[in-house]
């Protein structure tokens, strides 16, 4: 292409736009697939099952570049992780991009190749997208939609619904990392101790917890921290939840920005951080499984369910005193997925 940089014409569905798909996106999602990538207006898909979970999500995070991670690898682990936690095995991807004018192609090709490889280690393929353009200082660089389909394999049944009292809560490893990461690049903080983000795809992990025993609820603890997933478990459940302080996982160098920034780890987003819901029988069992994990290595048992005030969530301090916590109103940061 005789010019590097995105155009409106590059989205006016012309030559333009066919070129821009046929010498750069095709060529790179295609990475991710064993079929190439064709201009198809569907997909035909073969799916191995009969339960399907099906998801779509939206990213504009800020800066597009992060230490630990990038919006391409963001959109790929934040679409499989949404699958993985209903207990699906993610099969198929789609990936719609909206590119401002004026987006160097380098960096365009950056992006989607870090969708590809991440799509490919994963074992998902993108079967699908669109491209749009729009005028400079109409966006922010790229934003990207997604949507994902999987296979829930015959018996499974998991659920933010399904956490019971007498249940330990799992928790795969420190929190904080990833809003602490994208803090550091946008905000030009220098917070000593680099943190990259935990940006990762967590279905293997599920694998692995579902051969070594039930699982009763599941989440990912992405905008909102772990604080707003264990609300909306204990909401959607019916339970009350208790957590035990000392046991919850923080990097001292998270744990610093929030004392320099008056922020609350419970708070900041994570992008590869799951809490489960496990009968106490098998905790052990899953515990063990996830630690034996790459991405649960770090794992905690961080506190159980209770019958109680339904919605309740609870942290029992060192000195054994009880603080509630509560469902955050809004975003410290907005763009941080």
């Amino acid at each position: 292409m005789a010019d590097r940089l995105v155009t409106m014409a590059h989205g006016g569905g012309g030559s333009r736009m066919l070129e821009l798909l046929e010498e750069i996106v095709f060529p790179l999602l295609g990475q991710a697939s064993d079929s190439p990538i064709e201009a198809e207006d569907a997909a035909a898909l073969s799916l191995p099952g009969t339960r399907v979970a099906y998801t779509t999500d939206c990213f504009v995070v800020k800066p597009i570049f992060f230490p630990g991670g990038d919006i391409g690898k963001l959109a790929v682990c934040g679409t499989v992780n949404d699958l993985a936690m209903r207990g699906a095995r993610p099969l198929y991807l789609t990936l719609a991009l909206i590119l401002e004018e004026g987006l160097p192609f380098e960096v365009l090709k950056q992006v989607i190749e870090s969708a590809a490889q991440w799509a490919k280690q994963a074992g998902v393929e993108i079967v699908a997208g669109d491209t749009k353009v729009v005028e400079r200082g109409a966006a922010d660089a790229i934003y990207i939609n997604t949507s994902g389909i999987g296979v829930i394999p015959e018996g499974r049944e998991v659920s933010i619904k399904g956490a019971r009292p007498g249940d330990l809560l799992l928790l795969n490893g420190f929190i904080g990392d990833h809003e602490t990461s994208v803090l550091s690049k946008r905000e030009g903080f220098d917070f000593e101790v680099a943190i990259d983000s935990d940006c990762a795809p967590l279905h293997s992990l599920v694998e692995r917890m579902q051969q070594a025993g039930s699982i009763h609820a599941l989440r990912d603890a992405t905008r909102g921290g772990l604080a707003a997933v264990l609300k909306e478990m204990a909401q959607s459940s019916g339970v009350a939840i208790e957590l035990q302080e000392e046991n919850i996982p923080v990097r001292e160098g998270v744990r610093g920005v929030c004392e320099m920034l008056g922020l609350d780890p419970m708070l900041l987003a994570n992008e590869g951080k799951l809490v489960a819901a496990v009968p106490a029988d098998n905790a052990e069992a899953v515990l063990q499984a996830m630690r034996s994990h790459p991405l649960g290595c770090d794992t905690a048992m961080i506190g159980k369910i209770l019958q109680g005030r339904k919605g309740e969530v609870s942290i029992l301090t060192p000195l054994g005193s009880h603080r509630l916590v509560r469902m955050p109103s809004g975003e410290h940061f907005p763009r941080i997925c």
